[in-house]
C-alpha cells in the first residue's frame, strides 16, 4: 500500500523498507562484482557493517552498549563479527545496492543531458553515538555539539546534536577522514554541496549545558584537500556560505574554485537602500535560488508562514511589526522582479548573473510549509513533510514545464 498523509511515518516506513530488503537479500545468490566491491572496502567497510550488526543486537547508540562492545578493537567485537557473518554480509550488500543505484542514477542523469549528473550534499556532521564515532573515537570531540549562534535562520541559536571533528587530529592524520568523505560523495555526482561551509573556517561548539564558542579550523589546509579531491573527480563544489560569515572566507572559497550560494530573499543592498538586488548584481561564481530547505517556500514567505511559527515559539516580540515588514519585503521583491507570481520569480533567477540556478521542488509543488525550521527539534515536523503532489505528478506538472521553458529561454540548459 502506498504511504499517505501529510507527514511521513518513519517508523512504519523504515520497517516496511527493511522487510523488503531482507526479502531481496534472501534471494541474493552472490555476485562477483559485490565480492570485489566488498574487498575494496577494506577495514573501514568491515567496521561499518560490524557496527550495523551490533546495533541490531544492542541498540542504535553505541554509548549504551555493554562496555566490551564499545571498543571496536575488543576481542568481543571480533568474536561477534565472526559469529554474525551473514548479518555483516547483509549490511554490506545493502550498502552495495545503495551505491549501485546511485551510480545508475548518475549515469542516467548524464545520458539525459544533465551535464553535472547528480547534485549531492555533504552534511555538516555526524551522530555522536553513531558508526563513525564508534570506529574513529579519537577523531571526534566528545561532550560538545556543533551548532550556530543566533542569526536570521535560528533566532534562538542552534544546537545540532552532531559531533565535531577535532582539528588537531585532522591535521595529525593528514586530513584523511575529510578527504575520504569528499571522495565517497564525488564518486556519484558532478556537483557537490557542502553544508555550512563556514565550518572550514571556524566551528561553533556547544559544550553540554553551556553556551557555545568558536573553534578555529585549519581553513587553508582543508581547502587544499577540497581542491585536490574535486580536481581528481572533475567535479564542481557549492559551499553553503550563509549565516554569520567570517571576513575573508568568501574570497578564500572563490580562490579555491568553490562556488557560493545566493539566496534571493537575502540578496539586498544591506549597506545602502535595503532594496533587493537586480539579477545582474548577483555573484557570477555562485548558485542562485529563491530559498533553501531551511527557509520558507515561495508561497510560505509571501504568506508569512515562517512568522506564524516563530510567533508560536515566542521568538517574535512584535508580531504586527514583523508582518508589516514582511509585506514591505514582498512588495519590494515584486517590484524588483516585475511581478508577483512564481513564474516571474523564476524568470528573475534565470536572468541572474550567477552561473547556476536551483529550483526547489517545494515551490514547483506549491507547498506552503518549509521542510525544516532551524532551531527546532520537536516543535516543528522537520524533514517529515511530503510534497503536496507525488513525484510522478511533479514530473508532469505544468509548473515544471513552465520553469524549464523559462530557464531555456534564458540560455540555461537545465543541467
Amino acid at each position: 500500500m502506498p504511504e499517505t498523509g501529510d507527514l511521513i511515518d518513519y517508523t512504519a516506513s523504515i520497517r516496511a523498507k527493511r522487510a523488503a530488503l531482507e526479502e531481496a537479500f534472501s534471494n541474493f545468490k552472490g555476485d562477483p562484482d559485490f565480492e570485489a566491491w566488498r574487498g575494496d572496502g577494506g577495514a573501514a567497510l568491515e567496521l561499518f557493517v560490524t557496527y550495523q550488526a551490533l546495533s541490531e543486537a544492542y541498540g542504535a547508540y553505541w554509548m549504551a552498549w555493554p562496555a566490551d562492545y564499545q571498543d571496536p578493537d575488543s576481542p568481543q567485537v571480533r568474536n561477534f563479527a565472526r559469529e554474525r557473518q551473514q548479518r555483516l554480509r547483509f549490511h554490506a550488500w545493502a550498502q552495495w545496492m545503495a551505491e549501485s543505484q546511485l551510480h545508475g542514477a548518475n549515469a542516467r542523469a548524464k545520458t539525459a543531458g544533465m551535464a553535472f549528473g547528480l547534485y549531492l550534499d555533504i552534511a555538516v556532521g555526524t551522530h555522536p553515538s553513531g558508526a563513525e564515532t564508534w570506529a574513529e573515537r579519537g577523531l571526534f570531540a566528545q561532550g560538545v555539539s556543533l551548532g550556530a549562534p543566533p542569526d536570521l535562520l535560528g533566532p534562538s541559536g542552534q544546537r545540532w546534536g552532531l559531533a565535531p571533528m577535532r582539528p588537531d587530529v585532522l591535521r595529525a592524520t593528514g586530513y584523511a577522514a575529510f578527504a575520504q568523505t569528499l571522495r565517497q560523495q564525488l564518486k556519484f555526482c558532478g556537483l557537490l554541496r557542502i553544508d555550512h561551509i563556514l565550518g572550514l573556517e571556524r566551528s561553533f561548539w556547544l559544550p553540554d549545558n553551556l553556551p557555545g564558542l568558536y573553534v578555529t579550523m585549519p581553513r587553508d589546509e582543508l581547502l587544499a584537500v577540497l581542491r585536490i579531491e574535486a580536481s581528481r573527480a572533475g567535479a564542481s563544489v557549492i559551499g553553503e556560505d550563509l549565516g554569520t560569515i567570517p571576513d575573508g572566507l568568501r574570497d578564500a572559497l572563490g580562490a579555491s574554485g568553490v562556488m557560493g550560494c545566493r539566496v534571493a530573499m537575502f540578496e539586498r543592498d544591506w549597506e545602502g537602500t535595503g532594496d533587493f538586488l537586480p539579477p545582474d548584481a548577483y555573484t557570477p561564481t555562485a548558485l542562485a535560488s529563491w530559498g533553501t530547505h531551511d527557509l520558507p517556500t515561495w508561497a510560505g514567505w509571501r504568506q508569512g508562514r515562517d512568522i506564524d511559527w516563530r510567533v508560536q515559539l515566542g521568538e517574535i516580540a512584535d508580531e504586527a511589526t514583523a508582518r508589516r515588514d514582511r509585506a514591505t519585503e514582498v512588495a519590494g521583491f515584486d517590484a524588483a522582479a516585475g511581478g508577483s507570481d512564481m513564474t516571474t520569480m523564476h524568470a528573475f533567477l534565470a536572468h541572474s548573473a550567477s552561473a547556476l540556478v536551483a529550483v526547489q521542488a517545494e515551490d514547483l509543488a506549491l507547498a506552503v510549509e518549509q521542510a525544516n525550521l532551524p532551531g527546532t527539534v520537536y516543535e516543528h515536523p522537520n524533514w517529515c513533510r511530503r510534497l503536496p503532489i507525488p513525484i510522478s505528478g511533479l514530473i508532469s506538472a505544468q509548473s515544471l514545464g513552465d520553469t524549464a521553458a523559462i530557464m531555456a529561454d534564458a540560455g540555461r540548459n537545465g543541467s
